[in-house]
């Protein structure tokens, strides 16, 4: 009987019903839910924080300010006048020879509105401008107000959008960010967001570049541009890299159809690295030509476009 007992415990499998566990366990579970409704998915991390912030937004510090600059010389004065870069005082040079720039240079201002005139004798002026030569034509460009890169996020929200932002990473060329801003606003973006050192900044030559687009796509300055990613995708950003050696290709990349931050590194170094580890993708642009790189505007623009067309 021991043995018996023996051979009976060797058995495997269970030794009583399974109360119909088996049974259930092989009955479909519906339809799959929403984005929206999956737990730990991009989209329901943003409607999250969509919710949050409809709730009531706290108060953030401002993005900050730049600094003043001068635009020198008959030329650049006349085309920064045209190009509606900002502009608190145009200073003329007394008795200047009144050429048609000249002539084009105070039009323009009086125009606007809300450029002051100033006379003043050519030694202020060299001195004001560090000896160069200004043809007797300055512009003081008041210092830009950046916006808090948070606040990109909240001007999605107004619109009832996805967000769509470039973020820029080492670009120190102030066109290439004017054209950034540019490309942003003819793709339907909601801003850029920009390091607050050794980094380009909002200035006149990236107003020109932008071609009055500055005036309505915000530029927000991160003190840290890394920890501010990580902030979007907490608010449920997907964040991707452009990298020429990026593991996905563009048109394989489905998160363009969501909440995204494209972020750009200069032509010369790429991403840095601690920005290259915070994306959730490195996404490289097929280029059959056989260039080795874009510069930030061109690739920023390709990007926004594929995103935009996607969102038609």
């Amino acid at each position: 009987m021991a043995a018996n007992n023996r051979r009976m415990s060797g058995k495997k499998g269970a030794q009583v019903g399974s109360g119909g566990q088996r049974r259930r366990g092989l009955e479909g579970k519906g339809p799959t839910p929403p984005a929206e409704m999956r737990k730990g998915h991009a989209k329901q991390r943003a409607a999250a924080a969509k919710a949050r912030r409809s709730q009531g937004r706290p108060q953030r510090r401002p993005g900050g300010k730049g600094t003043s600059e001068l635009v020198v010389g008959r030329n650049p004065v006349v085309e920064a006048l045209r190009e509606g870069v900002p502009a608190s005082t145009l200073y003329v040079q007394q008795f200047i020879d009144n050429d048609e720039r000249v002539r084009e240079a105070l039009q323009l201002a009086a125009e606007r509105g809300g450029i002051n005139l100033m006379e003043a004798p050519r030694p202020e002026l060299d001195r004001m401008t560090n000896g160069l030569n200004h043809q007797g034509l300055v512009l003081q460009v008041p210092p830009y107000e950046y916006a808090h890169p948070e606040d990109l996020l909240d001007a999605a929200a107004d619109e009832g959008e996805d967000a769509l932002i470039v973020a820029l990473d080492g670009v120190t060329d102030p066109r290439n960010l004017g054209a950034v801003v540019r490309s942003v606003s003819a793709f339907g973006g909601h801003g850029v967001v920009v390091p607050e050192r050794r980094a380009a900044g909002m200035t006149a030559g990236a107003w020109k570049t932008s071609a009055g687009t500055a005036a309505r796509t915000p530029v927000a300055r991160a003190t840290n541009l890394t920890r501010a990613l990580e902030q979007y995708k907490k608010a449920g950003v997907v964040v991707v890299g452009l990298a020429a050696d990026g593991e996905v290709e563009l048109g394989e990349l489905e998160a363009l159809e969501g909440p995204v931050a494209i972020v750009v590194g200069s032509e010369g170094k790429g991403l840095s690295r601690l920005v290259g580890e915070t994306c959730d993708f490195r996404v490289r642009i097929p280029m059959p030509g056989g260039a080795e790189s874009l510069n930030a505007g061109v690739a920023a623009g390709i990007v926004l476009y594929e995103a935009a067309r996607r969102r038609a």
